[in-house]
């Protein structure tokens, strides 16, 4: 078919990844993944403020900090430089890896010294795994159909504990925690975000999850469970002035702590890519994660010059893009501005944080339960009935949802360890990958081929070698 006047066969050979919308879509797309992911970035600092000593203004600011160096990792991801960047729409905001160690060191150290020993040991961190990536990006050979499928339904199943609890209220102290009432919003915002994306079509359709999120906003207001308090008390302007806790401290036991965390970030960003590649339909070769965890990493070392945490992928915009099929990168860089933009204006970002939690609930059932889809989807192609690719499932599923199911059945470790063990994500993805080696590598006989192989992405720029209506 020849090109449309005016276009180029360049154009015309254009992948969604790479395709720009017009600038309301764009912004109303990316304001879309802002809202699904807004909760998630502001409750590390909720949690690891209070612990180091902080009070409600600082702890503010570290809200506000954690939002814009959010929004700079996510346009190092999707937008890139150089060998930095995995340039897919891939969300970037505070690791929640990171909160259990952060917290333990605040403790260990004087109110004064918490978070710059944490911003220290952060850096470290972050200039660690920059230059392991490239070493750790090879690990994708061992990433097969039963792997991925194994941790991306991992990673919507891990998620889905999120959603219920923002669907009883947040916060499991409150007197109204688990109340018909919050949990009566959710069910209506499910409902809403259900029904409009049966009803809707083309553009709106995508941006359904933000219209049942206004929608379940607007019908919280009479219901008495949308807090405006957070508008009036917030500030028109606000820059995360740089080291604003101080200067960076440097302890040996704190630094070893992160980086664990780090190299868990790098475990679940991993898995992450594979699950979007497979989205987007733009496979993660090894040159795509290695691109991605560099800039996780970068994005993790810089951010504690504004005074943010460690850096990783948010999962929960994965299901987004799975759910409303738009697949553009630059779509998620706009949502990295607003992140930036919303850093910078604490007004703005309060406006963002009116969306009760039960009504984000109700919308993160459908995009977390989105992503397990689409990890049976991906399993459905890992030839099940060959070989011991069901007793890895099967193992990697069980051990994964250990934390899920049982969440003390750790308790008794010691705090280093389960920050690897309290990962369903992680130690399911060990698990499989592990697995994989002694059945389908190891385990093979002599001269046996293996069982799957992943198809290498075509250089960028380059035609797509499949023939024409090939999936």
């Amino acid at each position: 078919m020849a090109a449309t006047p005016g276009r180029t066969a360049q154009d015309d050979r254009k992948h969604p990844v790479d395709a720009t919308l017009p600038p309301f879509k764009m912004f109303t797309s990316g304001l879309q993944h802002v809202a699904a992911m807004y909760a998630g970035v502001v409750a590390p600092p909720m949690i690891v403020g209070p612990a180091c000593g902080l009070g409600p203004t600082e702890t503010a600011f570290l809200m506000g900090a954690s939002l814009f160096t959010a929004g700079i990792a996510t346009l190092l991801q999707t937008l890139g430089f150089w060998k930095i960047g995995a340039k897919l729409p891939f969300v970037n905001g505070v690791s929640f890896a990171g909160v259990t160690p952060m917290v333990a060191i605040g403790k260990a150290q004087s109110p004064g010294d918490a978070l710059p020993v944490i911003f220290g040991a952060v850096i470290v961190a972050g200039v660690l795994g920059f230059l392991l990536a490239p070493y750790f990006s090879r690990l994708v050979r061992f990433f097969p159909p039963v792997v991925t499928g194994t941790v991306i339904t991992l990673i919507g199943v891990s998620l889905l504990p999120v959603a219920f609890n923002w669907s009883q209220g947040g916060n499991a102290t409150a007197h109204d925690y688990g109340s018909p009432v919050n949990i009566g919003m959710a069910a209506l915002t499910f409902v809403i975000v259900l029904v409009l994306r049966r009803v809707l079509r083309g553009f709106l359709q995508q941006i359904s999850i933000l219209l049942g999120l206004v929608a379940g906003t607007l019908i919280a207001i009479p219901v008495g469970i949308t807090d405006f308090g957070a508008i009036t008390e917030a500030a028109p302007v606000g820059f995360p002035t740089p080291f604003h806790f101080g200067a960076p401290q440097f302890d040996a036991a704190a630094i070893v702590s992160m980086c664990i965390v780090m190299l868990v970030c790098m475990t679940e960003s991993t898995a992450d890519m594979l699950a979007l590649g497979k989205i987007v339909d733009r496979p993660a070769d090894e040159r795509t994660i290695e691109g991605g965890l560099r800039a996780d990493t970068l994005g993790t070392a810089i951010s504690p010059l504004f005074n943010g945490f460690a850096n990783s992928a948010f999962a929960q915009n994965i299901g987004l893009v799975a759910m409303t099929k738009v697949r553009s990168r630059f779509v998620v860089a706009t949502g990295g501005l607003i992140l930036v933009v919303l850093g910078l204006c604490p007004v703005a970002a309060s406006v963002i944080s009116l969306v009760p939690l039960p009504v984000l609930g109700g919308a993160g059932i459908v995009l977390f339960g989105s992503v397990a889809a689409s990890g049976i989807q991906t399993l459905a192609t890992a030839a099940m009935d060959k070989g011991e690719n069901a007793l890895i499932v099967a193992a990697s599923v069980g051990i994964g949802l250990i934390p899920i199911a049982a969440p003390r059945f750790y308790h008794d470790f010691p705090k280093d360890m389960l920050v690897v063990l309290d990962s369903g994500i992680s130690t399911g993805c060990i698990v499989a990958i592990v697995l994989n080696l002694a059945f389908n590598h190891f385990g093979k006989r002599r001269g046996e081929p293996p069982l799957e192989v992943i198809p290498q992405q075509p250089e960028r720029g380059a035609p797509d070698a499949r023939p024409a209506g090939a999936h």
